[in-house]
């Protein structure tokens, strides 16, 4: 049982989901946090409730406010200071949406290219 709401925990998961992504792999991850891989992954699967150490960990690994992160206001991308997004990414239209974390893994350039003689 966690002390945070099911809203709050998605918010953390998709978080860790993002940094997942940024970092490369669910061990450094959890090395930065200092958790155990297998506690990270679990999570992030939704097998495991998010606790609200680990929440205190992910925001300060980021260096956003806890509320920010828990209320879902803090955005991957996004500077944690004053929330301003790069050029490079798309401002999103669903920001008013619940936040779906995709588990499976996209596909990159190599899976599309092939080498042509």
């Amino acid at each position: 049982m966690s002390d945070l709401d099911l809203k709050e925990q998605n918010n953390v998961r998709a978080t860790l989901n993002f940094l997942r992504g940024q970092i490369g792999s669910v061990g450094t991850l959890a090395k930065a946090l200092r958790f155990t891989p297998q506690t990270i992954g679990r999570v992030i699967k939704g097998d495991d409730d998010v606790s609200a150490s680990m929440a205190f960990r992910v925001a300060r690994l980021l260096d956003a406010s806890l509320d920010d992160l828990l209320a879902g206001r803090y955005r991957p991308g996004a500077c944690p200071k004053c929330g301003h997004m790069p050029s490079y990414l798309p401002p999103s239209d669903f920001a008013d949406d619940s936040t779906i974390i995709e588990t499976a893994p996209r596909p990159t350039i190599s899976d599309r290219l092939t080498l042509v003689k």
